[in-house]
Parts: C-alpha cells; sequence; structure tokens
C-alpha cells in the first residue's frame, strides 16, 4: 500500500448524529481516526471476554468496518479515513517522552495494516501516515475540505481533544461518537474555556498524557484558560508568566500543533465513496467478517 509524506460493545450511535446538508447538491465530509477506531474496537471485543477476543483475530478491523459501512447506510457519501501506518513520527525526534509503539498489544498492533488494506478493498480513501500522524491527516484533510466552497460541513470523528484545533464555527465540527456530542466552535470554548485557534497553547501548558507530554508543573486547566484569554497565544505572553518554561511551553506548542499541509487530496470528490474494489469480497473473508459483502453490495445497487 502506497504511504502517505486507536462485556459486549454498545452501538454505534453514527444514525443520530450524522447531520444532513439543508441542500442535498452540498456535500457533508466525514473524515474518520482509523488508529482511534481500531483502539475503540479492539477493546470493545476484549471487555467481552478474552474468548471472543481470542476468536476475531481480526476483529477490530471488521468492527471498523463496520463502522464504516454503517455511516455510508445512514447517508454519508465523502469519507476518509487516517491511520497510523507506524506510532512513530516526526515528533518524536522534539520530545523523548513522545507516544510509541512500545507497549502496544501485539493483538491489536497485528491489526494496524490489515485495517488499511481492508478499507483500501472497501473503495474508501485511507491516508496510512508513516512521517506525520493520523491526526495530522486529519488536519489536513479538514483543511482542505474547509477550502471548497461546495462542502456544507466537515465532521471529525474522534474524541481527541487536539483536533479540537481544527473546528471553525459550526462548519467544521468535531464528532465524539463516544459521547454523542457534537462539537462545534463554542462546545469547545466551554468545554475548554478558549477558543478551537488556542488549543494548542492550552495542551502546551496543561499536557497530553495520551500524546505524552507533561505540560508544565503546576499549570491546571483553569489557570491556563485565564491567562490565554488574557494575553492570547503563548507567543504574547509576558516574560515573566512562564519565566524559565518558555522554551519549554513553546516545544510542546509544537508537539501539540497540528500539520495541515498535507498533499492528501485535490478535489473533494475523490473521497466520494464510489463502491469496493474486486479485492473486496476476499478482504472481509479474510478479516472473518462475510456479512460485509451483502451490505457493500446492498449500498451499491441503492
Amino acid at each position: 500500500m502506497p504511504h502517505s509524506t486507536g462485556k459486549a460493545q454498545a452501538p454505534d450511535t453514527a444514525k443520530s448524529l450524522i447531520p444532513e446538508p439543508p441542500d442535498p447538491k452540498r456535500v457533508v465530509v466525514h473524515l474518520i481516526d482509523g488508529t482511534y477506531e481500531l483502539f475503540r474496537h479492539f477493546y470493545g471485543l476484549r471487555r467481552a471476554g478474552e474468548k471472543v477476543a481470542a476468536d476475531k483475530p481480526m476483529g477490530a478491523v471488521a468492527g471498523v468496518l463496520g463502522t464504516v459501512v454503517q455511516m455510508l447506510e445512514q447517508g454519508a457519501t465523502h469519507v476518509g479515513v487516517a491511520t497510523d501506518h507506524v506510532i512513530e513520527s516526526f515528533r518524536n525526534d522534539l520530545w523523548p517522552g513522545y507516544k510509541t509503539s512500545e507497549g502496544i498489544d501485539p493483538a491489536l498492533w497485528a491489526q494496524f495494516h490489515p485495517l488499511e488494506e481492508a478499507l483500501a478493498a472497501m473503495g474508501v480513501a485511507t491516508w496510512a501516515m508513516v512521517e506525520l500522524e493520523a491526526d495530522d491527516a486529519l488536519a489536513s484533510a479538514a483543511h482542505l475540505a474547509g477550502l471548497d466552497e461546495g462542502v456544507e460541513k466537515v465532521c471529525i470523528w474522534t474524541p481527541d481533544k487536539d483536533l479540537a484545533q481544527c473546528v471553525t464555527g459550526t462548519r467544521i465540527v468535531q464528532m465524539d461518537r463516544r459521547s454523542g456530542q457534537i462539537r462545534d466552535a463554542d462546545a469547545v470554548r466551554a468545554k475548554f474555556g478558549v477558543v478551537p485557534e488556542h488549543i494548542a497553547d492550552y495542551l502546551a501548558l496543561v499536557g497530553d498524557s495520551a500524546d505524552g507530554y507533561p505540560g508544565l508543573p503546576g499549570w491546571g486547566p483553569k489557570t491556563a484558560a485565564r491567562l490565554i484569554a488574557r494575553y492570547g497565544p503563548l507567543e504574547e505572553f509576558p516574560p515573566e508568566v512562564l519565566g524559565d518554561k518558555r522554551e519549554l511551553a513553546l516545544l510542546f506548542k509544537s508537539l501539540a500543533t497540528l500539520r495541515t499541509d498535507a498533499p492528501l487530496f485535490q478535489n473533494v470528490d475523490e473521497l466520494w465513496w464510489r463502491g469496493p474494489t474486486s479485492e473486496f469480497a476476499a478482504a472481509a473473508e479474510r478479516i472473518g467478517d462475510p456479512r460485509l459483502i451483502a451490505r457493500v453490495a446492498k449500498l451499491q445497487g441503492s
């Protein structure tokens, strides 16, 4: 695959979240965090029991494909999925504690690349990231889709807080499948106390344990939000506010700032799902969910 520059599981809530454009000629773009979805389905199977997980070695892959098919069944037309082909990225060179593949369950790690292959076989635009991260792909895709005047809305399907920096008004929104929330700019400000443009500043101060950087010692969410509201971005903080931690704060901001320059597509219609490839039936059998074949065939005929 070419490379581009996470008890029984609760049912998905995509049906209630997917917005319909007021004008059917206009486009709603759905950008999915494939790595997060893979983790979600993997640990959902684990909660269902070790035997269930063992009997379905590609069960998380099947779960992600099922989620994407469900979204298509419920009206999604333009879909892109970002994955981490490798976990490490350029950020690991900037901060030694940044997240790595160390500690990932081997049974989960074994499904990363098969997920990309299965999505491609299903005909879904898939961005397998190497130097950059899946989050950078989502940010880049949201930026590119936002430039298209024919796009009514861009929905970024991930609960990761760093993607909140991509939210723009009510047009580019974050979809939290876990909580059932649609997070626009007002909702981002209500949740974090800062506008989307300052999420990277906020995370630099308070840290992001999921990504492996701690923020500044003694800085809590309320203090960070209050000072950002007063002074703006970190670069405009008076020298005495950050003191000798200024350079560290700016380093953390660079870790938190998502890239939006990955050349993922030239036209948003490259994300339009046109049906599976001839490889899909074999891929569905390989991941242990042949039911997907009939569901996808029905979508083609609708």
